[in-house]
């Protein structure tokens, strides 16, 4: 999956702690983006060039809605709610957290700098 994002810098501060918290490792890094990996996945972030910076990302435009990542449990979930909280990092559907997915669905649902909103569920 790659990402172009509007502020390299915050994404990544961003998408670093949380990738690296599942798992993720730091795979390459240069001026206009950076990659994780973890198994079979490969997740970059790519600067968005200036010529396209100002039609704003929105997640019900045409495209992508949303990324889910699976947690290892349902302690993670509750765990990463917690610094997602500390961090101000609001929680998306909060009145229904944690099964805003469903009574059976137990995640943390929220966005990125961008405003994709991000997923994360316990098994």
């Amino acid at each position: 999956m790659e990402l172009n994002v509007s502020a390299l810098s915050r994404s990544v501060k961003f998408w670093g702690w949380l990738l690296e918290y599942l798992g993720y490792e730091t795979y390459q890094d240069w001026p206009e983006g950076r990659s994780w990996r973890k198994n079979d996945a490969y997740i970059v972030l790519v600067q968005t060039m200036p010529e396209y910076l100002a039609t704003p990302y929105h997640r019900r435009h045409t495209g992508l809605n949303h990324v889910a990542f699976h947690a290892g449990s349902r302690k993670q979930v509750d765990e990463l709610t917690n610094l997602l909280r500390e961090r101000n990092i609001p929680i998306l559907y909060e009145d229904r957290h944690p099964f805003a997915g469903g009574s059976q669905h137990y995640a943390v649902f929220f966005e990125d700098p961008d405003r994709i909103k991000v997923e994360v569920v316990a098994p």
